[in-house]
């Protein structure tokens, strides 16, 4: 593990309730010359860190830390890697709009009343964020998010549980697995979370074995990262509801769940530049996600999302390093974090 400093400072954050924290200072130097060759460091080499951070004694499930670090691109005013409980992951909408509103806030990043634009370097690739400020106070942040693309739509995936199932899978910053909830005989409603959970986590172990995915300008992104479920509400937005490895609901809409929707609703024409859909994620906090631009990635056709949403921060946390700690390394017990990360 790498020596840390003598203390972790963190920014708490939540974004439509999901925590995002940032971590802010107190962090070790990660090797890589690109944020990508960052993020497999932290994933493949030294997840110190990120078990410190992220597991108990010192976090909780529901929650994902942002590793604010130097931008290693010069058209970024900073970079950040999103730390969660089973890995580092490229990208995340609720973190970064939380990364866009700690740095604004706190005066990381000087605000400029009535729009304040940050250039955020991500393993996804640059993030273009337009905070709208207001009385030194972030209103809402718009994130135009990297190109997002399909790898398959309507893909048949065999289950025991379910028999024969459809997926549509997308990349939005990270590849998803997206699945119409009613397959699974579910709502997406708070009292299913449980339920939702569990179904996601098993999904997403059989769809890994039934589908490969690979970026083809990111190398190493090879892994489907999410199941995320969706419905539509009657007023037409899209309600979301992203299982996480840890075995738990994202609070949040989904920035790039929400993104790989919108890439798979471009693909069936059902969507076009200028359109916009509004997400809404299980306890009912909303995202805007507009389509702003088409280009390709690696000859594939692609859409650029600008995803819409708030955040707030709630307070200063201090984690303190002792070498003489039983728990360096962090634990998840099943009864918290459920029987899939343990």
């Amino acid at each position: 593990m790498a020596p840390f400093g003598r203390s972790i400072e963190l920014i708490q954050v939540h974004c439509q309730g999901e925590i995002g924290k940032v971590l802010v200072a107190g962090a070790p130097e990660i090797p890589g010359v690109t944020m990508l060759d960052k993020m497999h460091h932290i994933n493949k080499v030294d997840d110190g860190l990120r078990r410190f951070v992220t597991l108990e004694p010192r976090a909780s499930a529901q929650m994902s830390v942002n590793l604010l670090v130097a931008p290693t691109r010069p058209d970024a005013d900073a970079g950040f890697i999103v730390l969660q409980a089973d890995r580092a992951h490229a990208m995340s909408g609720s973190n970064c709009i939380c990364v866009v509103t700690a740095l604004l806030e706190t005066g990381r990043v000087a605000m400029r009343e009535p729009e304040t634009i940050v250039h955020l370097d991500t393993p996804a690739g640059l993030i273009t964020a337009r905070a709208y400020c207001s009385a030194a106070r972030c209103l809402s942040v718009s994130l135009d998010n990297v190109p997002c693309f399909v790898e398959a739509l309507d893909r048949r995936i065999e289950t025991p549980a379910w028999g024969t199932i459809r997926a549509d899978i997308a990349f939005g910053g990270i590849h998803y697995a997206i699945v119409d909830v009613d397959q699974i005989g579910l709502a997406i409603d708070p009292k299913n979370a449980r339920a939702l959970a569990d179904a996601g986590i098993e999904l997403k172990e059989i769809i890994g074995r039934q589908v490969e995915v690979s970026h083809p300008e990111l190398p190493g992104m090879t892994e489907i990262a999410y199941v995320m479920f969706r419905s539509i509400e009657p007023d037409n937005a899209i309600r979301t509801c992203t299982i996480l490895t840890a075995g738990r609901v994202d609070r949040s809409p989904c920035g790039t769940g929400s993104s790989a929707n919108l890439a798979c609703l471009y693909a069936r024409g059902e969507a076009t530049v200028g359109d916009s859909r509004r997400s809404r994620s299980i306890i009912g906090g909303e995202f805007l996600v507009e389509a702003i631009s088409e280009t390709t990635i690696g000859g594939r056709p692609a859409v650029v999302p600008r995803i819409t949403g708030q955040a707030w921060i709630y307070g200063r946390e201090e984690l303190r390093v002792d070498m003489a700690d039983p728990f360096p390394k962090g634990f998840a017990l099943s009864d918290a974090w459920g029987p899939h990360l343990v």
